[in-house]
């Protein structure tokens, strides 16, 4: 038995399908995380972090990196560390400000990570195999309708605290 399955009856519908959801995501992860492990001796916030950067090749703040990743500045500063000392990425100085440095990735990290990226993007297609291109479609669509509703939400609740 699956284990949001076990809710009881008295328990709605959508409680049902939000662990579901969980558990699918936790699935997913769990095995991208152990490829990457197995792979390319890397982890996934590692992968993220040098994702990031890839999106943004004249480099990034640490403070950006860290909003964009949802974690600590602390936890950036350590993997970023990790990063550099394999030559990975690097810190460039910003202009104008001796405090502050873009963080880019190098030659070879760009390099390493386009090898990972495509496999991550092979892994997370294997995922959804068990779908048809239809329900995968349909599936992004629904899941975009509750994006969707929950920013209304978000921008409906600012308006009202303004």
């Amino acid at each position: 038995m699956d284990l949001e399955a076990r809710g009881h009856s008295e328990h709605p519908e959508a409680l049902r399908l939000w662990l579901r959801l969980l558990t699918c995501t936790q699935l997913v992860e769990k095995q991208v995380r152990t490829q990457l492990r197995e792979q390319f001796d890397t982890t996934l916030p590692r992968f993220d972090l040098m994702a990031q950067l890839e999106r943004s090749p004249e480099g990034l703040k640490m403070n950006e990196l860290s909003r964009r990743m949802m974690v600590t500045g602390g936890n950036v500063t350590g993997i970023t560390d990790q990063l550099v000392n394999e030559g990975l990425v690097e810190r460039v100085e910003v202009t104008g400000d001796r405090r502050a440095y873009r963080v880019r990735l190098t030659a070879r990290g760009r390099k390493q990570f386009d090898e990972m990226a495509r496999q991550h993007e092979a892994w997370i297609v294997a995922a959804f195999e068990g779908l048809s291109a239809r329900e995968v479609e349909s599936l992004h669509r629904l899941l975009g309708k509750v994006k969707q509703h929950h920013t209304d939400q978000l921008s409906a609740s600012k308006l009202e605290a303004a």
